[in-house]
């Protein structure tokens, strides 16, 4: 499904109007409709406020008014801005409203009283620039302290439609109700905390304006994810599944390695092998079990630069993928190492931890555009920071942008790890993951993802989709680990464990070839 930012939107509501001869009143009241259909879902009769102001989302919001003053409901008006400013449309509502009986009320902020009323929040709209502030952010901190429920039209006030940042304050609305697409500002956070329960309504816009390849962001999907699955033929052997080389670990981080690998293990992948230093090789050798291991030459603890011959032998000779970072250690030989592997490797590259911060600084950004083969590479927002010159501040702030950014400067496909996890592919393309939970705020499930990554690489998936799917499938993994553990108890072992559920919850999907679906249990 497409995203869209509030210039986008603007533009399909535009051509709907001019090209295709939909009047935008008809819109509007298409749009006051199925708030008042969600409203009637949800509540039973009570007394409602709308907060509605001159724009047209305030036009929204009158309809709203209309029609559950007209069903018998104890509605109002609060009209914010001067009648004579509203837009034409919101004009044609408001005089609709007042002969409708609906009691329009233009009142200061004191004056205004919201408690226990359902409130309809139709003051701002996507079409917010500035921050909210004076007599507006004291109605909406009024609203967000006294309302009994908050329904926001089209996307909470207060809230950038673009990247989902609080503009000041923000109405805080237990579900929201918009139309034709989601907006950035529903699925990236702050602002998907502010919307509630989101609902996406069909109000008559073209369907091939809303599929507009030309729109750059969408939302991943769990159908199309069940259809990029690898399948496994009734003929196929070990080898049939590729061969992951994970160059990670050192001395005190031997954890990050083997949970890489044996996600990568999880994930298809028919064999991995652990690069890792010679040191501490007893220490991996006791632990694992169905992992090969390759012990290289070592200094300090960490992966040294005579381990560069080791590596490309191996490479040529038997591996298809190779993961490169997870508990690697940041060392002078490996801030050597790393970019002479990217430069050199002829299979493709999954890049995370450790191998992104030996890379710290665009002056390394030539090292990952020179590349032979695709680089995916998965940092966090601090990693993201440190490798493009921005604080962690201003990566959340404009998560997509910064995603974008990367890709593009690099060729590389980058995945921005967080809440919201969002893919940038460098032909300026934008995916945003909705799967995953607050528990996998821990240690070691990045190592996860990365080894899911690599697994599904090496089966032969690309590296777009690969990207999809693992985000994808990790993100939920998370969320049936939280289920079985709690969310401050899981930890990224579980979500390796429940690598296997999540994968089948998506092939569920998928028609098996008898034509009957895997009954499978329903993850919330």
């Amino acid at each position: 499904m497409k995203v869209v930012r509030a210039a986008e939107m603007r533009m399909i509501d535009t051509r709907t109007i001019e090209e295709y001869g939909i009047p935008g009143l008809v819109l509007m009241e298409r749009a006051g409709l199925s708030v008042f259909g969600r409203i009637k879902e949800f509540f039973r009769p009570q007394k409602t406020i709308v907060l509605a102001g001159g724009g047209n989302n305030g036009g929204d919001g009158l309809v709203v008014a209309r029609l559950l003053k007209n069903a018998g409901w104890n509605a109002k008006v609060h009209f914010l801005a001067a009648a004579r400013k509203a837009s034409p449309d919101c004009k044609a509502q408001l005089a609709a409203a007042k002969k409708f009986g609906v009691p329009v009320i233009f009142a200061p902020p004191e004056e205004r009283d919201f408690h226990a009323a359902l409130v309809v929040d139709a003051i701002f709209g996507t079409g917010l620039s500035k921050e909210v502030a004076g007599e507006y952010a004291k109605t909406i901190g009024d609203i967000n302290r006294f309302g009994e429920d908050i329904i926001a039209v089209d996307i909470p006030s207060g809230i950038s439609a673009d990247t989902g940042r609080v503009m000041g304050t923000a109405v805080r609305a237990d579900f929201t109700v918009t139309f034709g697409l989601p907006k950035l500002g529903h699925v990236l956070y702050p602002g998907a905390e502010h919307a509630g329960r989101l609902f996406i309504e069909d109000i008559g816009f073209p369907r091939g304006l809303l599929d507009d390849q030309a729109i750059p962001c969408e939302l991943i999907e769990r159908g199309p994810m069940a259809l990029i699955v690898p399948e496994r033929p009734l003929n196929s052997f070990k080898n049939t599944f590729g061969h992951v080389l994970a160059l990670a670990g050192s001395r005190g981080k031997t954890g990050a390695a083997l949970l890489c690998a044996r996600a990568a293990l999880r994930a298809g992948a028919g064999l991995v092998t652990l690069g890792i230093p010679e040191e501490v090789a007893d220490v991996f050798q006791s632990r694992v079990l169905d992992e090969m291991t390759l012990p290289l030459p070592s200094k300090d603890g960490s992966v040294s630069i005579a381990a560069r011959e080791h590596i490309f032998s191996f490479i040529h000779e038997r591996g298809d993928v190779l993961a490169m970072g997870p508990g690697l250690g940041v060392t002078p030989d490996t801030r050597k190492l790393v970019p002479e592997i990217i430069k050199a490797c002829p299979v493709p590259m999954v890049l995370d931890a450790d191998a992104l911060n030996a890379l710290e600084g665009v002056s390394n950004f030539g090292v990952l555009a020179d590349a032979k083969a695709p680089v995916v590479i998965t940092p966090h927002p601090g990693e993201m920071g440190r490798l493009i010159g921005k604080k962690t501040r201003e990566i959340e702030e404009d998560r997509i942008g910064a995603a974008a950014f990367l890709s593009e400067r690099t060729g590389a496909y980058v995945i921005l790890k967080g809440a919201r996890t969002v893919i940038a592919e460098p032909g300026g393309k934008i995916f945003i993951n909705p799967t995953g939970t607050p528990g996998m705020a821990k240690a070691g499930v990045g190592d996860v993802l990365t080894g899911m990554l690599a697994g599904f690489l090496a089966q032969g998936v690309t590296p777009l989709d690969a990207a999809m799917l693992s985000v994808f499938t990790h993100g939920l993994a998370g969320e049936i680990a939280a289920c079985k553990r709690g969310l401050h108890s899981m930890l990224a072992s579980d979500i390796h464990d429940t690598i296997k559920d999540a994968l089948e919850t998506i092939e569920n999907d998928r028609a098996l070839e008898d034509g009957q679906k895997r009954q499978l249990p329903h993850i919330p």
